[in-house]
């Protein structure tokens, strides 16, 4: 006999009352944990500020560009916002945009969004001051208002050198237009500078800074909280155009120690644990519920020199730190042989364009003592200025690479460093310092030219420029005949590795990556972590 009381009446009440979907099967997606070892360096998510190893990592869950390069596949040009693209002279790209993709504030994405992306408002460039108020009530380097700060500008400059406008044909159409031939124009559009990102949620935030730390974009997640230095949890986009995400809530929190990265990952407070030294992998294998993914990337570390020190000033003594580098020790000491030393800043996925027969400066003390004896260097200080480890093994990697050129004679005082903005101040002398260069897509203009050409970070800080590459630099961006373009390449490469160095490499960068065994999931051959269905399982 079925008995009703008071209670179970009242119950059975409400639940005949309450919406079909209150009472729905719960999302049953999970919450993923990224430790990280830095989530941003500039403590933004705007892509033209934040070009970061570490930024890199998480900018294309919120945010999607109109050509994807495939990381985690054969490293081709695919279709991502743009669903087909087709040449139209050699200065002129014409693209066919998706249909139907939302952004993250609801509004569909059309060719004015792509305008505005590429545009004055976000990108600030090729303004008057007259236009920079008319548009900001700001002037350029300015931080009122919407205004892009000067580094924004300066990240334009040098991914778009000679862009002009971008035509709309109709609402799903666009054609980008540079002012000179441009065999690459396909591979800038795909790198993540060019995120397509909403128009109208620009508009309506109270800053650029405010914009900058929850931009709507339209990929698979949104950014629901960001934290700088703590946290950033990204939500599931369920409306996104490439289905339903298969993870609930992407949680990346900053924990600067690796031990500590490990220790989440193994008590289960965290499903992934960035940049693992090779030594670790061990520690972590020893748990049958983890491993150790990953391998080589698109990106190179290397040393980089200030000409303007006065020691450094002799390109003979930049070449003698060259020569003193034992890159094979590093390797293997440091790495387990997974890096390979690369030859020179250039990478095989440049197919063509690659000199196989190129080599790095060879180890070899008593070149390295010679030159320092030719050039007269009598043991004057040359500071390095060094981070805590931002690269995987930096700190253990300095130590090889002060013993090999103290061993040559040269006396390097290492200068410690909490971030970036004060390595590269001029407070003080520069001397030599750590960075990595990446290959954002299959050109050797994605990183020879981006980072050391007119428009790159050393030539505009003034760190190093050489008249000659920059002239090269200019016509590898605008050749259209693959055998000049490629001699050319080759000359940059003598210039700035051997006859006036501007950097050296010292190996490929290799990402290895800590997670839960039972996921599904594929590290690619960059930094960025791809959360989507593609590449999910549990």
């Amino acid at each position: 006999m079925l008995v009703t009381t008071r209670r179970t009446a009242l119950f059975s009440a409400a639940a005949l009352a309450l919406p079909r979907f209150a009472i729905a099967e719960a999302d049953q997606r999970p919450v993923v944990t990224i430790a990280v070892q830095k989530i941003a360096n500039t403590n933004t998510l705007e892509t033209l500020r934040e070009q970061s190893n570490v930024g890199s990592r998480t900018w294309n869950s919120y945010a999607e560009t109109l050509i994807e390069q495939s990381w985690t596949g054969d490293l081709s040009l695919r279709p991502q916002l743009a669903e087909s693209w087709r040449r139209v002279d050699n200065r002129t790209v014409e693209l066919v945009l998706r249909r139907g993709v939302r952004f993250h504030d609801g509004s569909e994405m059309t060719a004015e969004d792509v305008v505005f992306s590429f545009g004055p408002e976000r990108m600030g460039w090729n303004l008057t001051v007259e236009q920079a108020r008319n548009l900001f009530g700001t002037v350029p380097g300015q931080t009122a208002g919407r205004t892009p700060p000067p580094e924004v500008l300066a990240v334009a400059r040098r991914t778009y050198p000679a862009f002009e406008k971008i035509e709309v044909v109709d609402s799903h159409t666009v054609r980008f237009v540079n002012r000179v031939p441009d065999v690459t124009l396909e591979g800038r559009i795909s790198r993540n500078v060019g995120m397509i990102l909403s128009r109208r949620a620009f508009e309506a935030a109270s800053s650029w800074l405010d914009w900058a730390r929850r931009p709507i974009g339209t990929g698979p997640f949104r950014v629901a909280e960001f934290r700088p230095d703590q946290i950033l949890v990204l939500d599931a986009f369920d409306e996104y155009w490439g289905g339903r995400p298969p993870v609930r809530r992407l949680r990346f929190v900053e924990v600067p120690e690796v031990a500590s990265r490990i220790n989440m990952l193994l008590s289960g407070e965290a499903d992934f644990a960035c940049d693992m030294p090779p030594d670790q992998i061990g520690t972590v294998e020893r748990s049958p519920r983890h491993e150790v993914v990953g391998g080589p990337i698109m990106n190179h570390r290397l040393t980089v020199f200030d000409k303007n020190h006065p020691q450094l000033r002799d390109p003979r003594i930049r070449r003698a730190f060259t020569h003193s580098i034992d890159r094979q020790a590093i390797v293997d000491a440091l790495w387990g042989g997974r890096a390979p030393v690369p030859k020179g800043l250039q990478f095989a996925f440049y197919g063509p364009m690659f000199h196989e027969d190129w080599e790095a400066p060879r180890y070899n003390l008593a070149e390295a003592r010679r030159l320092l004896r030719e050039a007269g260097y009598r043991g004057d200080p040359i500071p390095y200025r060094l981070l805590n480890n931002y690269y995987t093994n930096q700190v253990a990697t300095a130590q090889i690479l002060v013993e090999g050129w103290r061993a040559a004679g040269l006396n390097v005082q290492i200068e410690m460093r909490e971030n970036f903005p004060q390595v590269l101040s001029r407070e003080g002398q520069r001397g030599v310092r750590d960075w990595s260069g990446s290959a954002s897509f299959n050109d050797p203009s994605s990183s020879l030219t981006a980072a050391h050409g007119p428009e790159g970070q050393q030539w505009q800080i003034n760190e190093w420029r050489n008249e000659e590459f920059g002239r090269l630099a200019q016509e590898l961006d605008t050749g259209t005949d693959r055998a000049r373009r490629r001699a050319v390449f080759r000359r940059m490469l003598e210039i700035a590795e051997r006859e006036d160095p501007a950097y050296t490499v010292l190996h490929q960068s290799v990402n290895l990556t800590a997670k839960r065994r039972d996921l599904r999931w594929q590290p690619g051959q960059s930094f960025q972590m791809d959360f989507r269905s593609r590449n999910w399982g549990a």
